[in-house]
């Protein structure tokens, strides 16, 4: 893979088969993730705010209409910040917020950096180049294995940093400060052989969450994730990851990283006033009109419209008997 902050769809296509086809999938409505935003209509009706993203219109000719937003026009940056709250957060501050996180799981402070202000202003951090140590009672396994969740994920600068969002500035893995990115740190400092590598970065993986209103972020944060797997291993072991590994991690993405209205627990606009006709006993038709009981009250378990799905890794469907028992994420708001 290309190093670089922009991910091309025409080389996943080219080098890794398959893979987009299953970055694009959602598996709430078993179709694809859809663009859920109107910046791209003029391009024509496959490109509209309900219509799906489909391989072919994001290859090709097309391959490069999806781009991390630093490289957006500012107009539309803009105009993406007004009308959805699209604000990206700098690279230092998900450092931080991130190291309050780590301080309350180690019970102390700078396990992977320390927060830094340079003589122009400048905040930044510098990486702690040893081997992180872990307090009584806890594991680097057991690190690896706690559940993370980004909310509004944007691009996911907080779960992967490949490159500061606001900048557009490429970060070397060993700078890296993302959730994601401090797993696969202690990941690569405790295992060596593949086999034993590649477990470990799939139990990472299920165990990291986020969720996203538009199409294109989504998308761009499912392939910013792939990209640190693929660095990362072949960081480690100077080749890359099987096709085989590569798809199941983009798999592993594709659930754990989904499309839903935040504050609804819903796949975006999929509530609203429904219509449904039918014919009684004596042939006469019948029309029920409904409105979104969750939209008019607030209450988040009363939307009419398509609760998101998410899997629970740790125990097995009981229909299929399959590691992963899918769930409602509203299921687990307490």
């Amino acid at each position: 893979m290309r190093i670089g902050i922009d991910i091309l769809e025409n080389e996943l296509v080219a080098q890794y088969p398959d893979v987009l086809e299953i970055l694009v999938r959602d598996h709430t409505t078993q179709n694809n993730i859809f663009w859920a935003t109107n910046n791209y209509e003029h391009l024509g009706a496959p490109y509209n705010s309900n219509a799906n993203i489909f391989p072919e219109l994001i290859t090709g000719d097309n391959g490069n209409i999806i781009m991390p937003r630093v490289h957006k026009d500012k107009v539309l940056q803009l105009s993406r910040s007004k009308e959805m709250a699209e604000v990206f957060t700098p690279s230092w501050i998900c450092n931080a917020q991130n190291n309050l996180i780590d301080n309350a799981w180690f019970g102390k402070e700078g396990a992977f950096n320390q927060e830094k202000a340079l003589s122009d202003g400048t905040k930044c951090w510098e990486v702690n180049k040893d081997k992180i140590t872990f307090p009584k009672g806890k594991t680097w396994n057991g690190y690896v294995r706690d559940t993370r969740l980004e909310i509004a994920c944007g691009e996911a600068p907080y779960i992967t940093s490949r490159y500061d969002s606001t900048t557009g500035e490429f970060i070397p893995i060993q700078n890296r400060i993302g959730i994601l990115d401090r797993k696969l740190r202690v990941i690569n400092e405790n295992v060596d052989s593949t086999g034993d590598w590649l477990k470990a970065a799939q139990t990472a993986y299920k165990n990291t969450y986020a969720f996203e209103w538009q199409g294109d972020s989504l998308l761009l944060a499912r392939e910013a994730m792939l990209a640190t797997f693929i660095e990362n291993y072949t960081v480690k072991f100077d080749k890359e990851p099987l096709l085989k590994s590569i798809q199941y991690i983009a798999y592993i993405i594709s659930w754990n990283v989904w499309q839903m209205d935040g504050l609804k627990g819903v796949i975006p606009n999929s509530c609203g006033h429904k219509t449904e006709t039918t014919v009684n006993l004596f042939g006469e038709t019948e029309t029920k009109h409904t409105f979104c009981e969750g939209c008019e009250k607030g209450n988040i378990r009363k939307h009419n419209g398509t609760y998101a799905l998410i899997k629970d890794w740790s125990n097995k469907d009981s229909k299929t008997g399959k590691t992963g028992r899918k769930i409602r994420f509203i299921d687990l708001i307490k």
